[in-house]
């Protein structure tokens, strides 16, 4: 069916005010800003923007005034934003975790040899204690709860 000059140029002017309006970023619920939600909010038959159809040239101009956007860090999609907002934080909270982790297997790496470290402390003692306590001439310091009093009595 073939449409008059007049209806051609209203149905062009639909689109346009339609293009502008998703590249101001005003998306409609569930649309994008892409030609399909074009059509759909212009109110002409989506096929008419491909080929040789008599809207291709404003699918065109649409698709480039989108990259020209998108080239200036614009986004008029909102939800594109938020998708490209939420892997980028998506991306930091992964390298984080993952520093996380290193941080949290070298701490253990350094609980396990200061426990280590710790217990073979403990072994000496315990061995120069017994050590001492067999060895003839050696003689003994008084405890702490004695050292304590005669400190404390000097004053």
């Amino acid at each position: 069916m073939r449409i008059s000059a007049a209806q051609r140029t209203e149905n062009e002017n639909r689109i346009r005010a339609a293009m502008d309006r998703l590249l101001r970023g005003e998306i409609p619920p569930g649309g994008k800003c892409d030609i399909k939600t074009l059509a759909r909010e212009a109110g002409v038959d989506r096929t008419a923007f491909y080929g040789t159809r008599p809207y291709a040239h404003l699918r065109t101009e649409f698709e480039r005034r989108v990259q020209a956007l998108q080239d200036a860090g614009e986004i008029p999609d909102p939800r594109e934003a938020q998708i490209g907002r939420l892997k980028a934080e998506n991306s930091k909270l992964r390298e984080r975790l993952a520093q996380s982790e290193q941080t949290i297997d070298a701490l253990a790496d350094f609980r396990i040899q200061a426990l280590a470290r710790l217990a073979a402390q403990h072994e000496e003692i315990v061995r120069l204690r017994e050590a001492a306590a067999k060895a003839d001439g050696v003689t003994r310091l008084p405890t702490t709860p004695a050292a304590t009093k005669v400190i404390g009595s000097c004053s």
